[in-house]
């Protein structure tokens, strides 16, 4: 995940004219369905968020980027998944991960047109929301008042919860390190999470 994400970031702070370009890409493949499981979209904009914070990125090129590519990417998947229907479960990621389109599709018949919001905010079928909408056939009204409410909330999120760990970083171990502390962070998270995974699957009797 710092493989990908350190080399982009780093073109940033060199090139800050193309910071709401980067962020708007990593916004839409943070939220489209077939990507987003391969692109650490989400510790992007925390970092960004935290690079703000110590004055390396621009507040507001990064944050305009986001929220429009979180709110394309979502419409994109969305059009996909009225135009292909349920035979979009032929296609990659989805054939691989065989729970992960019927899951979203529970998700929506359950909590309705609302879910295109709230899902936004639940990681493990964030992806995957915007395409059982298209499925289900959301109206594209409905779905864009979610969709735009949702990214509006959800980019500045991150990006926020980057800058406050980019303060409370410069304040104990400088400016410096701040960003080792960021993924650091999200290294521990993404282990708990593989962890809870683990506890939480079924064992064969």
């Amino acid at each position: 995940m710092e493989n990908i994400a350190q080399p982009i970031l780093d073109f940033i702070k060199q090139h800050q004219s193309w910071a709401i370009a980067v962020m708007l890409i990593t916004g839409f493949v943070e939220s489209s369905s077939f990507v987003s499981l391969l692109f650490p979209g989400a510790t992007l904009l925390i970092t960004a968020g935290a690079l703000i914070k110590t004055g390396t990125l621009p507040y507001r090129p990064v944050i305009v980027g986001a929220v429009v590519g979180a709110a394309l990417g979502y419409w994109v998947s969305y059009r996909i998944g009225r135009y292909f229907g349920g035979g979009i479960a032929r296609f990659w990621p989805f054939r691989r991960y065989l729970e992960l389109l019927p899951a979203g599709i529970r998700f929506f018949e359950r909590h309705g047109g609302k879910s295109v919001f709230i899902g936004r905010f639940y990681g493990p079928i964030r992806a995957v929301i915007p395409l059982a909408a298209g499925i289900m056939l959301m109206t594209h009204g409905r779905f864009w008042v979610a969709n735009i409410a949702s990214a509006l909330i959800w980019a500045p999120l991150l990006l926020f919860t980057g800058d406050a760990v980019g303060e409370a970083g410069e304040h104990l171990i400088g400016a410096a390190n701040t960003i080792v502390l960021v993924f650091g962070g999200l290294k521990l998270f993404a282990l708990g999470g593989v962890v809870w995974a683990a506890l939480r699957s079924p064992r064969p009797r």
